[in-house]
């Protein structure tokens, strides 16, 4: 039997040590390129074949130690269901400062995209501790009056219990079950505005403990079979639905 490469060896090494922290990193290569498969393929079975509405503005947000990378595949997802790249974007922010500035650094980033595109809404789709950001923003600091939809894939939105392995963070100790930042986005109305809300969630995700910590009271929340934290990221079926929920 062929022995494998030393460069292979140490890629397996590096794809279990992702798997087993809690960082939000971006997916592989070999997941961004599942989006480059025909559309069909992101389109959840049961919809019909109407065009889509794709002129929202779309603003992504990751989660802990994420960055813009962690939205390739769902950009190219996204594109493939007919948006234009120019109408794309992703925030970035600061996962060890604090989720209230990163909320309200939310609050001009979209001001500015609907600035830029003359759009008066945009829609909002979550990964992670991005729940926990988006929330604040939208509810908090009114930020559902510029928001037409709200996606969270995986949203840590009422926390979760791995946090409790970065807790020397402001936004580690906000994430955590019980925290007076998750009892002020949780308090009365979950899906505050006239805001499209839905989640996406997963027993096997790994990271969300409990993985139910992600639904939203008044959304459509979406269980999903078995999804891990990460691989949220690469799955064209679940974006897909995404992309259309976004286009409804």
């Amino acid at each position: 039997m062929r022995r494998r490469s030393p460069r292979r060896l140490l890629g397996v090494l590096a794809a279990a040590a992702v798997a087993f922290s809690l960082f939000s990193s971006a997916p592989t290569a070999g997941a961004a390129d599942t989006a480059t498969a025909p559309a069909v393929s992101t389109r959840p079975a049961g919809t019909d074949a109407r065009p889509l509405s794709t002129s929202t503005p779309v603003v992504f947000v990751h989660g802990y130690t994420g960055n813009a990378s962690n939205w390739v595949t769902a950009m190219n997802v996204f594109r493939l269901n007919g948006w234009s790249g120019s109408r794309l974007f992703a925030y970035e922010y600061n996962s060890y400062g604090d989720n209230v500035t990163n909320a309200r650094g939310l609050a001009s980033f979209v001001d500015n995209v609907k600035a830029r595109t003359g759009a008066s809404k945009v829609a909002v789709v979550n990964h992670s501790m991005g729940g926990l950001v988006s929330q604040y923003y939208l509810k908090v600091l009114g930020g559902n009056t510029s928001v037409s939809h709200l996606a969270s894939i995986a949203g840590a939105n009422h926390g979760t219990t791995s946090a409790g392995a970065c807790l020397i963070y402001t936004t580690c100790r906000q994430m955590y079950p019980g925290s007076s930042f998750i009892s002020q986005i949780s308090a009365g109305d979950e899906t505050p505005g006239s805001t499209r809300y839905a989640t996406w969630y997963s027993a096997c995700d790994g990271i969300i403990i409990p993985f139910t910590s992600t639904r939203l009271s008044g959304a459509t929340n979406n269980n999903v079979a078995c999804q891990t934290h990460l691989g949220f990221l690469a799955d064209p079926l679940v974006l897909g639905q995404i992309a259309r929920f976004v286009a409804s």
